[in-house]
This record gives C-alpha cells, sequence and structure tokens, in this order.
C-alpha cells in the first residue's frame, strides 16, 4: 500500500509539472490540505495533523515569496503551480513518514543521538589577515576601510557599502568569506550583488569593484543574483570554469567531492567557459561540467531542484543515497559510513533543513535504509526486507 501510494502521487506531480495533469488530478492536489481534516481516516494524531497544516501553510508562504522575488515577470498562476508542485512532493513524503511502520530501535536511537541542523555561520577574512567570526559579530558596522564600509544587517546579511567616490578607494583588495559544514550565509558585495553561500564552501571577491570585469572565484556552492552594471561583465571562477554574466540569477554547485560542476540559470542568460568549450545557456537550463576532460553538456532541468537550498529545503528527485547523503553531511557537519552493499536506489521528496537529522533519515527508511547516529558520525547501512 506505502508503495503504491507514493508512486501514485510521484505520477500525479509529475504530470502536473509537465501541465498534462486531468482537471480532477490538479483538483486532487490543490485540495489535498483538506484531506488532514479526516483524521481518523489517515490515522494521523491530533499532533501530527497541525505539525502537518503548519509545515505546508509555511512551505507555501515561503516558495510564493521566493518566486515573486525571483521572478517578477512571471504569471501568478506560475508561481502558484510551482510552489504547489514542491509542496505537494514535500506533503506525501511526510505522509509516507507518518504512515510507515518504523522499528522501536531506529526511532530510540535517534532520538537520544540527533542532530541540529546548520545556520547562519561563517568567517569574514580581509585584506589585511583579520578574521571576523560573523555568527559573533553584532550587528551595524564591523569594518571600516578607505571608501567600503562593511555592515552586518539585523537579518544577518553583511553589506559592503561604497562611500562617497570610488575614486577614493585604494587598489581593491580581496577579502573572502568561508562557511564551514552546517552553515551558510548572505553577502551583498559592493556592485549591489547578493550572494548566498551553501555550506562548506567559500567566496573571495574584492572590496570594491574600480576594473572592466567583476571578477570572483567560488569554492562550493552559491546562489548568484548579479546587479546589473553596464559594460561591466560579472565573472564567477571555480574549478576551472568561469560563468559569465551581466545581470541574472543562477546557481553554481562546485563542491569537490561532487563529480561534476553544475551551474543552472533562473533567470536572464549566461556564458559557461571550460578549457576550449563555451556554452550559453537560457532559464531553465544546467550545464555539467567535467573537471578532468574539460567537457561541458547542457541540459534542461527543473531549476526547483537546484535552489530547494536557499528556500531552506531538501528537494530530493531520482537521486541516490550517496548524493543524498553528501548534502545531508555538509548541512548537519557529520561523517558518514557506509556498511555493506548500497544499492543505486533512488530517492524523491523533501523536508525544511530546519528538521533535525533523525527527520531526514525518515524519508530514507522508507527505502530500507538503516541508519545509526553516534556524536558527529552516521552509519549507514541497507537490508533487502524492512
Amino acid at each position: 500500500m506505502k508503495d503504491n501510494y507514493k508512486q501514485y502521487f510521484i505520477d500525479i506531480l509529475r504530470k502536473y509539472r509537465l501541465g498534462t495533469a486531468s482537471p480532477e488530478e490538479v483538483n486532487f492536489l490543490e485540495k489535498y490540505y483538506d484531506l488532514f481534516n479526516a483524521n481518523e481516516d489517515l490515522s494521523l494524531t491530533d499532533e501530527d495533523s497541525i505539525r502537518i497544516k503548519d509545515l505546508i501553510k509555511g512551505s507555501i508562504d515561503q516558495e510564493l515569496e521566493h518566486h515573486q522575488h525571483i521572478k517578477p515577470r512571471n504569471s501568478w498562476q506560475w508561481v502558484k503551480y510551482a510552489a504547489a508542485a514542491s509542496v505537494v512532493l514535500m506533503l506525501s513524503v511526510t505522509l509516507f513518514i507518518l504512515l510507515s511502520p518504523r522499528t522501536d530501535k531506529n526511532h530510540l536511537t535517534a532520538s537520544a543521538n540527533d542532530v541540529d541542523p546548520g545556520g547562519n555561520k561563517a568567517i569574514l577574512t580581509l585584506a589585511n589577515g583579520k578574521k571576523i567570526v560573523l555568527d559573533d559579530a553584532s550587528k551595524g558596522q564591523i569594518s571600516d576601510q578607505i571608501g567600503i564600509n562593511i555592515t552586518k544587517t539585523a537579518d544577518g546579511q553583511i553589506v559592503y557599502n561604497v562611500t562617497g567616490d570610488e575614486s577614493i578607494v585604494n587598489e581593491p583588495t580581496q577579502n573572502t568569506i568561508s562557511t564551514p559544514n552546517g552553515g551558510q550565509y548572505t553577502i551583498v558585495l559592493s556592485d549591489g550583488t547578493k550572494v548566498k553561500l551553501n555550506a562548506a564552501s567559500s567566496l573571495t571577491f574584492p572590496n570594491s569593484f574600480r576594473k572592466s570585469d567583476r571578477i570572483v572565484e567560488l569554492k562550493g556552492e552559491a546562489y548568484f543574483e548579479v546587479a546589473k552594471q553596464t559594460g561591466k561583465r560579472f565573472q564567477v571562477r571555480s574549478e576551472g570554469q568561469t560563468v559569465e554574466v551581466l545581470g541574472t540569477n543562477f546557481n553554481i554547485n562546485a563542491y569537490t567531492n561532487e563529480d561534476k560542476i553544475k551551474t543552472t540559470l533562473l533567470e536572464g542568460s549566461v556564458k559557461v567557459l571550460l578549457g576550449q568549450n563555451n556554452m550559453m545557456i537560457n532559464p531553465g537550463q544546467q550545464t555539467l561540467a567535467d573537471r578532468t576532460t574539460t567537457s561541458l553538456l547542457k541540459k534542461d532541468i527543473d531549476p526547483e531542484k537546484e535552489v530547494a537550498w536557499i528556500n531552506d529545503q531538501f528537494f530530493f528527485d531520482n537521486d541516490n543515497l550517496k548524493s543524498v547523503m553528501r548534502e545531508v553531511s555538509r548541512w548537519y557537519d557529520v561523517d558518514v559510513v557506509y556498511t555493506g552493499n548500497i544499492p543505486d536506489k533512488k530517492f524523491f521528496g523533501g523536508i525544511p533543513r530546519s528538521s533535525k537529522l533523525s527527520e531526514v533519515f525518515k524519508i530514507l527508511e522508507l527505502n530500507n535504509v538503516h541508519f545509526e547516529i553516534k556524536g558527529k558520525t552516521v552509519k549507514v547501512s541497507y537490508s533487502s526486507t524492512p
């Protein structure tokens, strides 16, 4: 029954995304929230029902706000559709978690040795070597360089402001913001470009952009909202790849433990360069750059999955276990150890990144994956039977 429900939701969701769902199927997804009023039919406790309703409402509000921000030219109906699709997928997996049987052993192990999610943590390193722990810094001015004022806003962002004429700024110096495992941070560069860094990432950038090109270097993953400046290209260099833009929104995943560098475009257009190869991509497309062969491929993708992390969501869509665990390892700052044979199973679903580690692992339990948390180490194994 559980597997049948899972496939049913996935099939409808895929048709909904492609625009081929019947009116009855669309109505089912949009009215699905009302099913939670029938607790006795779903075997949900009152506590479960309240928790899921709050989760759905918060996720919808967050998704709608995000899509309105990054896609202002798109219709409200598209925004509603995209938000509903991701929320329904997360909702269906939440139901599977609540309705699927769990052994008391796994549940107690997770409760006793749980791990909290990551949060806003980063270190800013100035050109003179001074390091500022941003999660400890108070809001307001945190550094003052010649012609440049660096402040921390009330919501935790770091903002570089040019004070007066840029010509009074000395030769631009390089600064670096870096996040640890379990950290993320948002910074606004001196040209107004906003960058959100994911866990275990770093961005090196000049304190002021005075040359014809604006150049930054990325390690790890970041989402960019590039401010438009006529005649000044914005370049992101990472692991031999260069992304060139004038003003647009895109995501780069360049972790060294991932097979390829993924550049995903949400708005505008970008040129991706690797070795002798270069390629233009449009919104909804992604390049896959191979560091070893310098090959560059392009494909159409669902950008919502690639940028789920900026909305504080995990979003798994046909991902294998080791790919999922690399993402989990970075966000929860844990080491992962595999025991026995791990099959190439695929995982679907979403869950807030604000969840404790045990909540994430409940999704994996649905596919006969077992875990044991000991301190900052997670042992993962698989069995052919639940």
